[in-house]
């Protein structure tokens, strides 16, 4: 629990697993929120998720329930699910928020919970509007997207590895409860907010483009490693390395051309092609004569050089490496970069944790603390939010319902 941070003072129920409705949570708890996980005694659905440990510790839920305390429950029994409603209802003016992914049935039903307190703010994730399931890659492959991901000329889909509609709406989570709380200050009314991953998914779709490109008849093709509608791709350098050079805005462009010392061949080229390369659009069009000028430039110069002139200049572009790489070598992902914190997680060792990437100017930014160990704080949060005293929380214990 967090006593510092810019929400410092609001509490949080979550009921959750996986990534949308955890991120959610954590992101309110990396802001000083009091976010409080209840799991069943065995953990829940994504409490050994891979990536693991040697032990079987899951990384992936250690990454999603850092700063938070947690509370474990056999929510099989009506003593546990009975605790679990008093929870989310206990009393408080920045209490009363609950988030979920888990069907509104049962204990979670927001009816049974508003009857124990009218001003409840539940905020439940469902895979589609409807309340079916859905996941980052049945909604990526429902949207489209990975028939427009990967080389041209490709046949069938070819699927990412990073969850996107997840996390955007891990972030939407917080954003949803947080605009509930304040309707709730101006006008002391709780309310269940739905939000399904599809939806986000459609969403972003529509927001891109993407959508009404296909809507006019030209959906969106494959272009490989190139950036759509400007210039953009992977070239490789003298000494192997490869890099991705943008040239988005009329900056981007202007010093990259500086840099390569291209600015005449590129002057010649627009004049064959009846283009204006000073637009986006057009180089675009142009990208693989472009390309073509870019390439041997960059092959003729190592990493360093490159390196050097590019951010001299303020040329937008990138070193690929690999995670090992990172991890190794680049001071943006270590304590260096003030997101990043080491920390003892429970079940791990030593781990890097990032934090909350706000920096606020008016709160000190939070360093990141470990995710707790499953039920850690069930005694601890029984006591403070509903007075229960140790004999009998001894008596839970003894009988199975608590951990």
């Amino acid at each position: 629990m967090n006593g510092a941070g810019i929400l410092s003072g609001m509490r949080v129920v979550e009921a959750a697993a996986f990534v949308a409705a955890p991120l959610g949570g954590m992101t309110l708890a990396q802001m000083g929120a009091d976010v409080i996980r209840i799991d069943t005694l065995q953990g829940g659905l994504d409490y050994r998720r891979w990536p693991v440990t040697e032990d079987g510790t899951s990384l992936f839920w250690c990454g999603l329930n850092k700063s938070k305390r947690s509370v474990a429950l056999d929510l099989q029994r009506p003593e546990g699910r009975e605790l679990a409603m008093a929870l989310v209802c206990a009393p408080g003016d920045d209490a009363g928020l609950f988030i979920t992914n888990f069907p509104p049935r049962g204990w979670l039903d927001h009816d049974k919970l508003r009857a124990r307190r009218p001003d409840l703010i539940q905020l439940t994730l469902q895979g589609d509007r409807h309340g079916g399931s859905a996941v980052d890659y049945t909604v990526n492959a429902r949207v489209g997207v990975p028939y427009f991901t990967g080389e041209p000329g490709a046949e069938g889909p070819v699927n990412h590895v990073l969850p996107a509609w997840d996390l955007v709406t891990g972030q939407m989570v917080a954003v949803g409860l947080l605009a509930a709380e304040r309707h709730r200050r101006r006008t002391g009314e709780g309310q269940h907010v739905k939000l399904a991953l599809q939806d986000v998914g459609l969403a972003v779709m529509n927001h891109l483009g993407f959508i009404e490109e296909a809507r006019r008849g030209q959906p969106r093709e494959r272009h490989g490693n190139e950036l759509f509608g400007a210039f953009g791709r992977d070239f490789a350098c003298a000494d192997g390395e490869r890099i991705m050079v943008v040239g988005l805005t009329a900056k981007h462009w202007r010093t990259l051309c500086e840099a390569l010392g291209m600015q005449a061949q590129v002057d010649a080229l627009g004049a064959r092609l009846g283009l204006d390369l000073a637009e986006e659009g057009n180089r675009f069009r142009a990208r693989r004569e472009l390309a073509a000028i870019v390439a041997p430039r960059i092959a003729a110069r190592t990493l360093p050089d490159l390196a050097a002139d590019f951010d001299r200049l303020g040329v937008c572009w990138g070193r690929y490496q690999d995670i090992a790489r990172l991890v190794r070598e680049d001071a943006e992902c270590s304590p260096a970069n003030p997101m990043f914190s080491l920390v003892q997680q429970p079940g791990v060792g030593e781990m890097l944790a990032a934090g909350l990437p706000l920096d606020f100017s008016a709160r000190e930014r939070l360093p990141a603390a470990p995710a707790p160990q499953l039920g850690e704080h069930t005694e601890q949060v029984l006591s403070e939010l509903l007075g229960m005293g140790q004999a009998e929380f001894g008596r839970l214990h003894e009988q199975g319902v608590v951990r």
